[in-house]
Parts: structure tokens; sequence; C-alpha cells
């Protein structure tokens, strides 16, 4: 499938528009859930994490310093990602499903269109922009952790900001955005692939929907997991 979406390619004015739409859909379209679960869940990790540090001479300032890691590494990258799934992968897969389904991707075919490329290339060029999600999203993850912390009465804002500031690693935000863009290939992928080779009627949209989104998790996570070894193990 791959191979088959580079070939033959749909000329660029037609194309144009495909990739604005795209942008809308999947990138714009995810801009609200994804800031609302972002500012809330760094809120929860900063109070879990003064929550535990009951000991008094465990410095206030790890608050910061954990809530920075956790949604840093993981929670924005990875946790975004499989949420992702479930929204823009769903969304893909039904779309180009129903086309299939009610034979416009045939149509398309007999209109000597790459069918492939005009469906699957502009999710791609969009998703490319996923990385910019992800900033949000880690922006707004530190944000609601300094807020809850400030303003829950757990810490200062002083002893959250030097925390979160605290030995930063300028690679830690490098090895995310390489997962990003990894993890936004798979949400274009995968979802397309289920939605594009799916046979039957309209219940079957739905079932592919559902083991697309399986899937796509499934294989965040694996990447996840290969990518940290690589990146951070050695």
């Amino acid at each position: 499938m791959l191979k088959e979406i580079f070939n033959k390619q749909t000329k660029w004015s037609v194309m144009r528009n495909l990739i604005f739409k795209e942008i809308d859909d999947l990138i714009i379209g995810s801009l609200g859930i994804v800031a609302f679960i972002s500012f809330f869940v760094g809120g929860v990790v900063s109070i879990q994490t003064a929550l535990n540090l009951t000991n008094p001479l465990i410095p206030k300032y790890l608050i910061g310093f954990a809530t920075r890691q956790s949604v840093i590494l993981e929670f924005a990258p990875t946790f975004i990602s499989v949420i992702m799934a479930g929204k823009m992968g769903s969304f893909i897969t039904s779309s180009i499903g129903t086309m299939r389904v009610t034979e416009q991707i045939d149509a398309l075919e007999v209109m000597g269109v790459n069918s492939l490329n005009y469906l699957v290339f502009p999710k791609i060029i969009a998703l490319l922009l996923y990385p910019f999600v992800i900033g949000i999203s880690m922006f707004l993850g530190i944000l609601g952790g300094w807020i809850a912390g400030v303003y829950g009465g757990f810490t200062s804002s002083t002893d959250f900001i030097s925390g979160a500031q605290m030995e930063f690693i300028p690679f830690h935000i490098t090895y995310a955005f390489i997962k990003t863009i990894i993890f936004a290939m798979l949400l274009a992928t995968i979802p397309s692939f289920h939605g594009y080779y799916m046979k039957g009627g309209a219940l079957e949209v739905g079932k592919a929907s559902t083991v697309s989104f399986v899937w796509t998790s499934v294989s965040i996570i694996l990447f996840n997991y290969i990518l940290t070894q690589l990146l951070l193990g050695s």
C-alpha cells in the first residue's frame, strides 16, 4: 500500500485543497480535546506527586520536576497518540471505508485517479504537523501541573518552576518529537489500510474502525517501547 501511495501523483492544484482539508479535520479538529486532556492530566500528575511526597525532608521542587518528566517523556507523545488513535484513526477508517462501501473509490479508479494517493497521501502530509499538537500538549500539561500545584496549595510557584527547570536534558524533547513523527505515520497509514481494504457494508465499517483502533494502539505502544530502548536505553 505504501508503495502505491507515492505512485501516479494527483495534480497539485487538487492535492493542495485535499491537504488543507485534512489539516482542518485531523490537526485543527483535534486541538480542543488534546488541550482539555493535557491540561487536566498535567494537573492530576502534579497533585498525585505532591500527595505521595509525605516525607517533609523531600523538597517540594520535585513536584515540578516529576510533572515535567512525566508530561514530556510519556504523557504528551504516547498517551495523546493512543487517544488520537481513537479519534483520528476511527475517523480515517470510517471515512475511507464509507467511500469503499458506496463505491466512490471504484469511481475514482474508473476515472484514472490513483485512489490511494488521492485518499491517503494528504493525510500523511497533514500529520507531519502532528508534532505541533504534541508541543501544545506538553506546554498545557506543565501549565496544568503548575496551576494545580500552586493553587491547590501543594507547592509554591518558585519551587514548581525551579523543579521544572532542574536538570533539563534537551535531548528529551528531541526524543519525544522523534516518537511523535513515527506515531503520526502509524496514525495516518494503519487506519487508512483498514478502511481502504475493508469488504462488506455499513456494519463492517464500524468493525473496521474498531480493528484499526486496536492495531494502531498496539503499534504505538510497541514502537514506544522500541524507540525508548533505542534512544534512551543506550
